[in-house]
């Protein structure tokens, strides 16, 4: 059972001669992916087979996607096991998305091209090959567009023998270092839709400019509030943008504190601020995540916080050789015995109490709550 099994089941019972019927052994086993309960993907993560629609797919594959970063296959990162056209090996491979781009660059040499220059971008943004092993793109023995497009689209593979291949604990060791790639990868990837810069500069500038003198907020522009409507399939939903609403709501706070408050061209961060008193020259930088607590269970809010402040100071700062900011984590409410388990963590913790705002004590100590 896990993903040795599943790996061995597609490469014994796949035939892509036999046609994308339901009844058919391959197909089967890859329509079933979504359902299996065995494989022991990393926390988050789910997994869904492809063997064609109309037409048997010449190199059948298995998505895995973090929802958190992308669940569509047709564009955006994700991972996938690719098997070879002659089902010798199956390689894992961190993914650009290749379908989105037809209507612009069709499904030819263009398309791979640009899949191409995008791979080598990440794959240095995020050092993806420091790991022995590992390729830039996988192998898969067909001439048609789409395999060749996976394999342009490719920032890193592995590749594996089908006869061969390594026991479960391998696997999943090299899926758990796949997907920790894949977040990587997505932080450089959001960086570059509002930085055109292959080195990834990021700089501390409002709204591409310096500040105006004796204006806090010139900086500080959070997405709108109100209620929205989101369009999802076959249905519509009401969204409440209390993410939104809680930012804009601290960042003026924050502002009577002596901070200047800073959303703009800060994504995928959710705000910065530095001291009124000494600007962004100064390397002491405060790096805010805030979250939403719902249903008064603040587990799942502060996990992602902690993770979120962890990656961005380690990817954002750390890596680029930046001072490490400061690291706040913002609520909606009392988070209650995780205030002192941030703390201990080097992460302070705010949250609104009526109109009042609360925090523990490095937060109290910078000002930032009562």
């Amino acid at each position: 059972m896990g993903i040795h099994s599943l790996l061995r089941e597609v490469a014994e019972s796949y035939d892509a001669n036999a046609g994308s019927r339901r009844d058919v052994p391959g197909q089967q086993v890859l329509r079933g992916v979504a359902r299996r309960l065995d494989l022991g993907l990393p926390s988050g993560l789910f997994a869904r087979g492809y063997g064609g629609q109309t037409t048997p797919a010449a190199t059948p594959w298995i998505g895995v996607f973090d929802p958190e970063i992308n669940s569509d296959a047709g564009k955006g990162l994700y991972l996938a096991y690719i098997f070879s056209a002659d089902l010798l090996t199956v390689s894992l491979t961190l993914q650009q998305g290749i379908t989105h781009l037809e209507d612009r660059l069709g499904r030819g040499q263009a398309r791979q091209e640009h899949l191409r220059r995008q791979a080598a971008r990440l794959r240095k943004a995020v050092a993806s090959q420091q790991r022995n092993g590992w390729l830039d793109e996988p192998e898969l023995r067909h001439h048609a567009d789409r395999p060749r497009a996976y394999e342009a689209a490719s920032v890193i593979a592995r590749r594996y023998e089908t006869a061969a291949l390594p026991d479960e604990t391998a696997l999943q060791d090299d899926l758990a270092h796949a997907a920790e790639l894949l977040k990587r990868t997505h932080v450089a990837d959001q960086l570059w839709q509002f930085e055109d810069s292959p080195t990834l500069e990021v700089r501390y500038a409002f709204d591409g400019h310096t500040l105006s003198e004796g204006d806090a907020l010139a900086g500080f522009s959070p997405k709108d509030s109100s209620d929205y409507i989101a369009n999802i399939t076959a249905r519509q939903q009401v969204k409440k943008r209390h993410h939104e609403a809680l930012i804009k709501s601290f960042g003026e706070q924050v502002v009577s504190c002596g901070y200047i408050p800073t959303t703009r061209l800060m994504h995928p961060k959710d705000l910065v601020l530095h001291r009124a008193d000494q600007g962004s020259s100064t390397s002491d930088e405060w790096l805010v995540e805030a979250k939403v607590v719902r249903g008064g269970n603040p587990t799942e809010a502060v996990r992602q916080a902690v993770g979120q402040l962890y990656e961005y100071s380690h990817f954002l700062y750390r890596e680029r050789k930046l001072p490490e900011p400061h690291l706040v984590g913002l609520f909606t409410e009392d988070v209650g015995v995780y205030s002192g388990y941030l703390e201990q963590r080097g992460i302070a913790s705010v949250w609104r109490d009526g109109k009042i705002w609360r925090g523990s004590p490095r937060a109290v100590e910078w000002g930032m709550a009562g």
